[in-house]
């Protein structure tokens, strides 16, 4: 939807310098919200028609309407390019703050605006938070060299290795948080390079942290029978209940969930229910004969209407938070997050004796390994529960 945008140009007649002239202001509204910049001309307060925002002389109004006519075709090029504008971005790009930063924290803070738009654009704010989140860090951590800003130009290996040692050493910062700080650090000097502000990259030998295994996080089957034979009063808990339901025998992701259309469902000469659909995150088809309590969650949502989705879910970070509450509510030993649905599909699926082909399938994982991390966590369960076994045999012979 297109958004509403206007101009507002006025002058505060109680800043007047010292040739009498005071500042013509230019307030752009978009959306309900609003930023604040000085359009670089200047009248007489006698000169200002308030009711037309307009100057009366004939040369100073000329220069309004061009600046008046610039901002409005900035709007129209940044609404064409990334399908949204906010006014602190066309703000900044007026003012030049989004021509080409010479300094880290300035191009972080130009990078997070075009990837707050972006989020809303594609529905997704995961890399948009996280970002905030490892520009907070550099920052963190220049103030702790006694430092606002550092030009891009003053970045040395030393500099890229201190902040791995920083992050480190402040809190309890796993590899893969490291990792993702890196990660930003090393998009804003390549955004550099590619503006010319540096030749090449300083920090191409500072290392990445070495990867932890990756441990998939599920719940069992006991605690997804509670699940579901529990439903919930509220409707949009009851709709999130279903939605996890079903993705623990699909193992459809949120994303995919989310972008479930009825086009995606096929039935069999056998009359068997399936879902055909392109994973968001691989791109790789998933095919997913359903389970017969997936075909009866389904039949209660949309199935027909293709101009709208299969579930009517919420936006992503309400849904976490709500899938949080439905963990608390059935008391479950460790917080419960959606993605646990997907894991849960790959280790039931793993306990059933399907074969790692036929889950990989189903799963639409583009490399057969991911899905081998789901009979490794299988065979860890099985000796484990081995090790409880024998430890309760050994304390009943004594």
């Amino acid at each position: 939807m297109r958004s509403t945008f206007k101009l507002l140009f006025y002058i505060n007649r109680n800043k007047v310098k010292s040739d009498g002239t005071t500042a013509v202001m230019c307030r752009i509204s978009i959306d309900g919200k609003s930023s604040t910049l000085t359009t670089g001309i200047y009248c007489q307060p006698d000169d200002w028609n308030a009711k037309k925002g307009i100057i009366k002389t004939e040369r100073d109004n000329n220069q309004l309407s061009a600046f008046r006519q610039c901002l409005e075709q900035t709007y129209e090029r940044i609404l064409k390019e990334q399908g949204a504008v906010s006014s602190e971005l066309l703000k900044n790009t007026i003012v030049g703050v989004n021509s080409i930063p010479t300094y880290l924290l300035e191009a972080g803070i130009v990078e997070i605006e075009r990837l707050r738009i972006r989020a809303i654009e594609i529905n997704s704010n995961t890399t948009y938070r996280q970002s905030k989140l490892s520009q907070l860090n550099l920052q963190e951590f220049l103030l702790s060299r006694g430092m606002e800003d550092i030009a891009f130009s003053d970045i040395t290996e030393e500099f890229g290795e201190s902040f791995k040692i920083f992050m480190k050493t402040t809190g309890d910062r796993k590899s893969g948080y490291i990792n993702k700080c890196i990660t930003w650090l090393n998009r804003l000097i390549y955004i550099a390079i590619d503006q010319e502000v540096l030749r090449s990259n300083p920090l191409e030998d500072v290392r990445y942290e070495k990867k932890e295994r990756t441990k998939h996080r599920y719940i069992g089957k006991s605690d997804l029978k509670r699940i579901m034979e529990t439903p919930m009063r509220d409707p949009r808990m009851e709709l999130l209940r279903r939605a996890f339901i079903f993705s623990s025998l699909t193992g459809l992701a949120y994303v995919d969930i989310h972008g479930l259309y009825p086009h995606h469902i096929g039935k069999t000469a056998e009359g068997r229910l399936y879902i055909r659909k392109k994973r968001v995150k691989t791109k790789v088809e998933a095919f997913i004969p359903l389970h017969p309590i997936a075909e009866q969650i389904m039949m209660l949502y949309n199935t027909t209407d293709d101009s709208n989705p299969v579930f009517p879910m919420p936006f992503r970070d309400r849904a976490w938070f709500e899938i949080n509450q439905l963990g608390i509510t059935m008391d479950l030993k460790e917080n419960l997050s959606y993605h646990q649905s997907r894991h849960s599909f790959g280790t039931l699926a793993i306990s059933a004796g399907l074969s790692i082909e036929s889950i990989a399938k189903m799963m639409g994982h583009a490399n057969i390994s991911t899905t081998q991390g789901y009979a490794q966590v299988t065979d860890m369960k099985i000796s484990e529960d081995m090790d409880r076994l024998m430890i309760r045999r050994n304390a009943v012979n004594q």
